[in-house]
């Protein structure tokens, strides 16, 4: 009974990734891990300092501080900072994973939308996309960078191409 116990937790662990990636993160509960934590049940706004970690599914935020806000008991909006505050988030299955970071992040669990705003990059492979402002939408993997209301805030962004596979002779 015992062996079917540890082959079953076995399987389990080593699919686990996949699982996550694949369900939709905004479904998953928000895990929060920091030196300090405070709770204003007026306000319905919760602070996290030091080393914050905040996990959701797939997604790994981390960050110096990270503000909570609860709306009809359920996270609404989190903001976290840092220098720089930093994500990844595997899309699905047999992607790459998205890396970002940023000096300030908006995240919004229920609509799948992760703000960065200045020094914002965000990365797949070996694309890369670096502006003031970059809004990612999680759920379905759409990267917009810039701002249309200026020109001086210009979009950088780098496409390498692919490494050719030498033939054989």
């Amino acid at each position: 009974m015992n062996l079917i116990k540890v082959c079953f937790f076995i399987v389990l662990v080593s699919v686990s990734p996949w699982v996550v990636a694949l369900q939709s993160d905004s479904e998953q509960p928000v895990y929060i891990d920091s030196n300090t934590a405070s709770y204003n049940n007026t306000t319905g706004t919760s602070v996290y300092t030091g080393n914050v970690e905040t996990t959701q599914g797939s997604l790994h935020i981390k960050s110096d501080k990270l503000v909570v806000y609860m709306k009809a008991g359920e996270v609404h909006k989190m903001v976290f900072t840092g220098k720089p505050a930093k994500f990844r988030q595997l899309p699905g299955e047999g992607k790459e994973e998205i890396h970002g970071e940023g000096l300030t992040g908006e995240y919004y669990p229920n609509k799948n939308k992760l703000i960065l705003i200045e020094e914002a990059v965000v990365s797949q492979g070996t694309s890369r996309s670096a502006s003031r402002l970059i809004i990612y939408d999680s759920k379905n993997s759409l990267i917009q960078a810039g701002e249309k209301s200026s020109d001086s805030k210009r979009v950088h962004s780098v496409f390498k191409a692919k490494a050719q596979k030498k033939e054989a002779e």
